[in-house]
Parts: C-alpha cells; structure tokens; sequence
C-alpha cells in the first residue's frame, strides 16, 4: 500500500475532527455519486442501516473510485446543504453517515442529527 493510499489516520476519532474542520474550512464535503445515485455502505452497528460515506477532501473520495464504485465520480455538497437538507432528511431516511472513512472503507458511523450538532458546535467555538 502506498501512502496515498492512507491519506486519513487510523484513529476514526482523529478522522472525524478533520471531517468538521475541513467542511467547515472549505463549505464542502464529497460523496461518490454514479447514474444510479450515491454509494451506500451496509452499516456494521445495525445491519438494516445504511451509511453514506462523505468525505472533506476530494482526494479522500477519489481513493474508492474503484473495484465496485470504480463507474462512481466525486461529486461535490455545499456544507449548507449538507446540514439543512441532507442531514435532516438522512435522519428521516434512517441513513448513518460514514465521515472521512479510510481507504479500507472503516471509520465511524454517525447518525445525521449528532454529525448536525457536531459541525454547529464546533462552527461556534470558530467564531469565539
């Protein structure tokens, strides 16, 4: 493995905070998205969950253009959407959120709401 191949840490803790900073930073997270919509992961803690990996880099995202989402292309989500239409409407969908997962797709699973809270709090103590 190269390293370009393990761009993220291996502490999904460590993974997470870079996640909200680089959103907040930047206004934008990734996702892979081809014809047929946005890849989907089963989740580990439940498996009649979902989890949408996204990612706050797109070189973080590109890193799983392959094998079975190799027809899948990085496609960009403004933070503002992402918090007022996509987390909400996550949480209603039953939908976990996989924020910045490794290259061997591992990392934590977020419920939307929590993620929500989590980018709001830290925007706060930005503008402190």
């Amino acid at each position: 493995m190269s390293d370009q191949d393990e761009l993220l840490s291996t502490d999904f803790d460590e993974n997470y905070d870079l996640f909200i900073e680089e959103a907040l930073a930047t206004g934008c997270v990734w996702g892979l998205e081809n014809d047929e919509g946005w890849a989907l992961c089963p989740a580990l803690s439940n498996e009649d969950l979902d989890v949408l990996p996204l990612w706050s880099q797109p070189d973080y995202a590109e890193l799983h253009c392959r094998e079975e989402w190799r027809d899948y292309k990085v496609v960009p989500i403004s933070l503002e959407e992402l918090l007022d239409d996509w987390l909400p409407g996550m949480h209603e969908d039953l939908l976990l959120v996989g924020p910045n997962w490794d290259s061997s797709l591992e990392g934590l699973e977020v419920e939307p709401l929590d993620l929500l809270e989590d980018v709001d709090s830290a925007a706060e103590d930005l503008s402190d």
